[in-house]
C-alpha cells in the first residue's frame, strides 16, 4: 500500500468545472480547486478571505453604477437608477439629478468620458450629457449638434426608399412639401430635412404625403428630387446606442432605426457631423456589411477603433483616420449581449468582452505576427460561474474582474495575463448583485438585501457584509445606525472578538460586554475545496485513496475550520485554544498546521479535504501538502 505527497503550491487556475474531473493530465488540474467561494486568489498563488462589503446608502432601487473621473484627485461614483441620478464622492451623496431613463432602460445605456463630460446613450431616450464645473455643480441635458445659425450640422439618412422623391412649393420661407409616397408620421414634427443637401425644419404634419416646413437656407429649386434625407436620430427614428471618443473624433455607434451604422466627427470638431467634400479633416459615415445581423453594441477606443456587434467583432484602421484611408476589417464571429450592455474592459492591453451566449468571457487580443485580433474564451474551464453577465469593471490595483451574474452572484477573475494566471473565483453575499464601478481605486456595487437596495463598497478592514463600523471612548455597548439591517441577525467584532447571533432592533444592538471599536454586518463563509487527488502514475482514476495527515501553510490567519474525514472543526491555532475568538483579539498566525485523517473516501470524486468558515477574521491559505494512502 504505497504512501506518496502532494504538494499544492497554488491556486492559479482558479475553481474549475466539474466536467474536468477526468482531466487530471491537465496543469488546471493541479492548480485548480473544485470550490473557491468568497475568496480572492493572490498574485503570488494563494487564497484569502475576500473583503467585506462596507454599507454606503440605501438606494432608490435597481440600477447602473458608473465611475466620473473629474480629475486624478477628485473620482465620483454615479448611480442610475428609474428616473434619478445620485453622485457620491467617496462615502457622502452631493447630488441627485432627474434623468431620463425608466427601470427598463438601465440595463441598455452606455456611456463614455472625456474631461469633465460624461455622454449617455440610450437607443429610446435622447442622448444625454453629464457635466460638473469647477464650482461643484452638476447638469444633465440633451446633446446639442454643432449649429452653424438655423443650420444643424448633424449626421442625416434617408429611410424611406431610394424611389420616393421630395417636392416643396417654394425655394424660402414657410412651404408645403409633398411626397410621392406615404412616409410621414406625426413624430415627424420639429426634425430636419435635407432636400439636394438644403436644410428644412418641419414645423406641422399635415398628412402621411405633406408636410409644412421653413427653409433654414434657401433651396435651389421646386422640382421633386429623390436627393434628399432626414435627421438621423430623432423620437421617430431612435437615438444612439453607444458612443467613444476616438483620435480626436466623436464616434457615435448605431441607433434604433439604424443599429448597424457608424457616424465619426469631424477631427477636432466634437459636435460636427458635416461629411462636407470628404476632405482628411471632414466627418466619416458607413455601414456595416455583411452576411449577417452587425448591430452595434459596444465601441471601444484601444490600438484601433473597435465595434462590438450582435454577430461580429471589427477592426476599424486608418492612421490617421479619415475618409479616403479609413478601413473596416471583420476580426472574429463571437457577438455581444443584444438585450443589455455590458461595457468591453481592458485588461493589460486585451479587451474583455462578454459573448452573445451569456456563457462566455473572451479575450480580444491584437497580434503582431497575425497583424489582426483573436478571441480566445477565458472562462472555457470555469463554464458553470458563467450564467449571463450583466455588468463587469476591473480592479487595476488588485488585479481582479468583477462579473455580475444574472443570478445576483459575482464571478471575480484575477489576470496576471504576462505570468499566464487566469483564476476564478464566486462571491456570494446575502442578497443579489446588480451592477458594479470601480471609481478610483474603490469597487462599489449595487445589490438588492430583503426588500431594499443599498450602495455598498468592498473594503479590505472588514470581513462583514453590509457592515458599519464605529469607536467610542470610554467604551459602550449599545451601538446604533443600523437601520439598513432592522430585524436581521448580525455579527460583530468588538474589540477584535466575535460575536454572533446579535438582532437589530430599532436600528441598534446592544453588547453583553462594552466595547471602544466595533465593526457590525452580515456574515459570509468562505469555502475552499480541492479538486480529487491526482492519481496518474499512483494507481489512475480509478484506485482508491486514504487520506494520511494535510498540512496548511497559513500566512497572517487567525481561524481556521477544516475538514479531513472528520467533519468540519477548528484547529487550535495558538496556545489560547478556539475560546480567544469570543474572548479577545485572536493573534494572527502564519505558518504550517498540522491535521491527522481518518477514513477512505467511498467517493473517489470527492476532494480529500475542504475549508469552510463564516468567522470574520483574517484568513490565508498560501499551499496545502497532502499524505496519501494508495490502494494497490
Amino acid at each position: 500500500m504505497p504512501r506518496f505527497r502532494q504538494d499544492k503550491t497554488n491556486f492559479t487556475a482558479g475553481e474549475i468545472s466539474r466536467a474536468l474531473l477526468g482531466r487530471s493530465d491537465l496543469r488546471a488540474y493541479d492548480n485548480g480547486a473544485l470550490t473557491l467561494r468568497n475568496v480572492v486568489i493572490q498574485p503570488t498563488g494563494g487564497v484569502s478571505r475576500r473583503a467585506g462589503l462596507r454599507f454606503v446608502d440605501w438606494a432608490a432601487g435597481t440600477g447602473r453604477l458608473v465611475a466620473f473621473e473629474f480629475n486624478t484627485e477628485q473620482t465620483y461614483l454615479l448611480v442610475f437608477t428609474a428616473a434619478s441620478l445620485a453622485i457620491y464622492q467617496g462615502d457622502n451623496k452631493v447630488a441627485t439629478l432627474t434623468a431620463p431613463w425608466s427601470a427598463a432602460h438601465l440595463a441598455s445605456i452606455s456611456w463614455t468620458q472625456s474631461a469633465d463630460t460624461l455622454l449617455v446613450c440610450h437607443p429610446d431616450v435622447p442622448p444625454q450629457r453629464l457635466t460638473r464645473n469647477p464650482g461643484g455643480v452638476w447638469k444633465l441635458d440633451v446633446w446639442v449638434f454643432h449649429t452653424d445659425g438655423d443650420l444643424v450640422r448633424q449626421p442625416y439618412f434617408k429611410f424611406a426608399d431610394a424611389a420616393v422623391t421630395l417636392q416643396p412649393a417654394a425655394t424660402d420661407g414657410s412651404m408645403m412639401v409633398t411626397a410621392s409616397a406615404a412616409i410621414f408620421d406625426p413624430q415627424h414634427s420639429g426634425t430636419v430635412l435635407r432636400i439636394k443637401g438644403k436644410q428644412l425644419r418641419i414645423t406641422s404634419v399635415a398628412s402621411t404625403t405633406q408636410v409644412q416646413a421653413t427653409a433654414l437656407e434657401t433651396l435651389p429649386d421646386t422640382n421633386a428630387t429623390t436627393a434628399w434625407d432626414e435627421q438621423a436620430f430623432s423620437h421617430l427614428r431612435g437615438w444612439p446606442v453607444t458612443a467613444v471618443y476616438h483620435q480626436d473624433r466623436l464616434v457615435i455607434g448605431g441607433s434604433r432605426d439604424l443599429p448597424n451604422r457608424l457616424w465619426l466627427s469631424r477631427s477636432a470638431d466634437l459636435w460636427n457631423f458635416d461629411l462636407g467634400t470628404g476632405a482628411d479633416d471632414q466627418a466619416i459615415e458607413f455601414g456595416i456589411l455583411s452576411d449577417q445581423v452587425n448591430a452595434i453594441r459596444a465601441l471601444f477606443s484601444g490600438r484601433h477603433l473597435l465595434i462590438f456587434t450582435s454577430g461580429a467583432e471589427w477592426m476599424v484602421t486608418g492612421d490617421p483616420l479619415t475618409p479616403q484611408t479609413i478601413q473596416l476589417n471583420r476580426q472574429t464571429r463571437v457577438g455581444s449581449p443584444v438585450d443589455r450592455t455590458v461595457p468591453p474592459r481592458d485588461v493589460d492591453g486585451a479587451i474583455l468582452f462578454v459573448t452573445r451566449n451569456g456563457r462566455e468571457l473572451r479575450q480580444f487580443l491584437y497580434t503582431l505576427d497575425e497583424q489582426a485580433y483573436s478571441a480566445i474564451d477565458l472562462a472555457l474551464v470555469a463554464r458553470h460561474l458563467m450564467n449571463d453577465p450583466v455588468d463587469m469593471d476591473f480592479d487595476q490595483r488588485r488585479r481582479l474582474l468583477y462579473v455580475v451574474m444574472a443570478d445576483g452572484s459575482i464571478a471575480v477573475l484575477t489576470s496576471y495575463r504576462a505570468e499566464r494566471i487566469t483564476a476564478w473565483t464566486r462571491q456570494e453575499t446575502d442578497g443579489t448583485v446588480s451592477a458594479v464601478a470601480l471609481a478610483g481605486e474603490t469597487a462599489y456595487v449595487l445589490l438588492a438585501r430583503g426588500a431594499g437596495w443599498t450602495i455598498e463598497r468592498f473594503d479590505d478592514a472588514l470581513n462583514l457584509d453590509a457592515a458599519v463600523t464605529g469607536s467610542a471612548d470610554p467604551p459602550v455597548a449599545s451601538w446604533s445606525g443600523l437601520d439598513h439591517l432592522e430585524g436581521q441577525t448580525v455579527w460583530a467584532v468588538a474589540d477584535g472578538a466575535v460575536v454572533s447571533d446579535l438582532t437589530v432592533t430599532a436600528g441598534a444592538i446592544t453588547l453583553d460586554t462594552p466595547a471602544g471599536a466595533v465593526q457590525v454586518g452580515l456574515s459570509y463563509r468562505h469555502e475552499i475545496e480541492p479538486l480529487p487527488p491526482n492519481l496518474l502514475g499512483q494507481g489512475g482514476l480509478g484506485a482508491r485513496f486514504r487520506l494520511v495527515d494535510v498540512l496548511f501553510r497559513l500566512h497572517e490567519t487567525a481561524a481556521l475550520r477544516a475538514d479531513v474525514g472528520r467533519g468540519l472543526r477548528y484547529l487550535p491555532l495558538h496556545r489560547l485554544g478556539v475560546a480567544a475568538f469570543t474572548t479577545a483579539p485572536a493573534p494572527l498566525v502564519s505558518g504550517d498546521k498540522r491535521l491527522r485523517a481518518l477514513g477512505w473516501p467511498a467517493d473517489g470524486t470527492r476532494p480529500a479535504w475542504r475549508i469552510e468558515q463564516d468567522l470574520p477574521l483574517p484568513f490565508a491559505l498560501l499551499s496545502v501538502t497532502t499524505e496519501l494512502k494508495v490502494n494497490d
